[in-house]
């Protein structure tokens, strides 16, 4: 048994990778499925579109790689966080589609949780923002909203979870009902200091317990999937959301580490040990995974920051201002010039993201004179991506009152060169970025190898982790510093634009 299958349920797109003892990708399967925008501010996902997605890039996976379920150690699970899932325990058919985490159909709901005073008592339990972001209340719309859905939960009849409790759902034949610590921690209905469904929590969302999936442990065997669907009965031993995997994945095991994926807007995650951070700059405090009980700290935490616009500022390059032909273009322009004239692109096309958290900031670009060309905005844009990552850095810093030492990077941005080398000269640290570049798959394929024995251990997965580059800071504090106060300058002209 010498492979680990990892299951990486996406937004956009299910995927499978085979990896092997060097912690390679020996293959790897992907297919899309479709996005449903019925309304409005809301998202869509047939849930049964995802499984059989899932199962197909499971099994191409498998065949491209010329193994059988016999040779798999194990099975890890990473998915999209917070989508939303109910459906029918007899049956196993949902009873409506699936809500997807961008859905902002809950904003006026949870807009009235706030102004009735449960913002703090959320945030001091669960260590999240009051926001539509989260699974709890699009669980308590469905349960409002579909016919007869609150009373048949409450009976015991449906069952509640996120998109990792739904594949486990049904590859195991409905025999587990299970979510993970990391997963659970997303809900607004989970207490960090407890490690539990919190039953305040539940009764203010007016949740049934019923519904509820059971906790289990990030790094343990939850189950053995049914043999009809890979040949081959296989142990579920590791899951994880999907940024807590990158986190394990890029191999963040000990306290002050911290990894930021570049996607469409960036995830950075800091590991704080086994206590929760409550954050004063705005930051989320999570679980990052749960290890088995019988570990000396079972349990690790981690703070997060979201920044909204990344890959999606050089999507604007090219879609909105149409000054380059691909994504990747925009590395060769932005290098054309040496600096942006004093020009700063303030990308708040939907608001600002942590630490600043203010939907009514827009979109400013500020400095420009006669001299300023398309090669000095499209550098601006690479600048604004790191300059946001620095801000979410240095409030992890403030919050956790640890020293970051590096940050490891994934992601598609991170293979930009000149991105990843303005983003060390802004942090004044070491930017490293890993040779696998499938850091959430492979974190979910690493909590299942340590749960089987595949690998002995943190620190043999430690070693298995190889970096590609590394960008060493070229600023020194002075001039970081006053890039950041000009930077800190343009965001403030953004701020509160659309308040009328």
């Amino acid at each position: 048994m010498d492979y680990i299958l990892s299951i990486d349920q996406g937004t956009t797109s299910s995927r499978a990778v085979v990896f092997d003892r060097a912690g390679q990708v020996l293959a790897m399967a992907q297919r899309e499925f479709a996005q449903h925008f019925p309304q409005p501010g809301w998202v869509e996902h047939d849930a049964r579109e995802i499984w059989q997605s899932q199962l197909a890039v499971m099994q191409q996976a498998m065949a491209q790689a010329n193994i059988q379920a016999s040779q798999l150690r194990a099975m890890g699970i990473t998915n999209q966080r917070e989508t939303t899932v109910l459906w029918d325990r007899a049956t196993g058919e949902p009873v409506a589609p699936a809500i997807v985490w961008q859905d902002r159909r809950t904003a006026v709901f949870c807009d009235g949780l706030r102004a009735a005073g449960h913002g703090p008592k959320i945030a001091r339990k669960t260590g999240l923002v009051l926001d539509a972001y989260f699974s709890g209340t699009k669980l308590a719309w469905l349960l409002d909203h579909v016919p007869g859905a609150r009373a048949r939960a409450e009976q015991g009849e449906l069952a509640f979870g996120t998109i990792d409790s739904w594949l486990v759902w049904q590859l195991t034949g409905g025999r587990v009902h299970a979510t993970d610590a990391s997963n659970a921690s997303r809900t607004l209905l989970f207490n960090l200091k407890t490690g539990a469904w919190d039953p305040e929590l539940l009764a203010l969302l007016k949740i049934p317990a019923a519904v509820l999936p059971q906790v289990l442990p990030s790094c343990g065997i939850v189950a053995e999937t049914d043999a009809h669907w890979l040949g081959a009965s296989v142990p579920i031993a590791g899951w994880a959301g999907d940024q807590q995997a990158a986190l394990f994945g890029q191999a963040c095991f000990a306290p002050g580490m911290a990894k930021n994926t570049y996607g469409t807007g960036c995830f950075m995650l800091m590991n704080t040990g086994n206590q929760p951070v409550a954050s004063r700059h705005k930051l989320l405090s999570t679980v990052a995974w749960q290890g088995p009980a019988s570990s000396k700290h079972p349990m690790a935490y981690a703070l997060e920051g979201s920044v909204f616009m990344a890959g999606a500022t050089v999507q604007w390059l090219r879609d909105g201002l149409q000054i380059i032909d691909r994504a990747a273009d925009v590395e060769a322009l932005a290098a054309s010039v040496p600096d942006t004239g004093d020009v700063f692109l303030v990308p708040a096309f939907a608001g600002l993201g942590a630490p600043d958290w203010d939907g009514q900031a827009r979109g400013t670009l500020v400095g420009m004179t006669r001299g300023t060309g398309r090669a000095h905005i499209a550098r601006a844009a690479l600048e604004a991506i790191a300059l946001q990552t620095a801000d979410v850095f240095h409030a992890m810093a403030a919050d956790s009152g640890l020293a970051l030492s590096e940050l490891r990077v994934d992601g598609g941005a991170s293979r930009n060169n000149l991105l990843m080398q303005i983003q060390a000269n802004v942090l004044g640290v070491p930017v490293v970025r890993s040779r696998v570049t499938e850091t959430t798959a492979l974190g979910a394929a690493s909590l299942a190898g340590l749960a089987t024995g595949f690998w002995s251990g943190a620190e043999e997965i430690s070693a298995l982790w190889q970096e590609e580059c590394r960008f060493e800071p070229e600023w020194g504090a002075a001039q970081r510093q006053q890039f950041s106060a000009r930077w800190r300058e343009a965001v403030s002209r953004s701020r509160s634009w659309a308040r009328n």
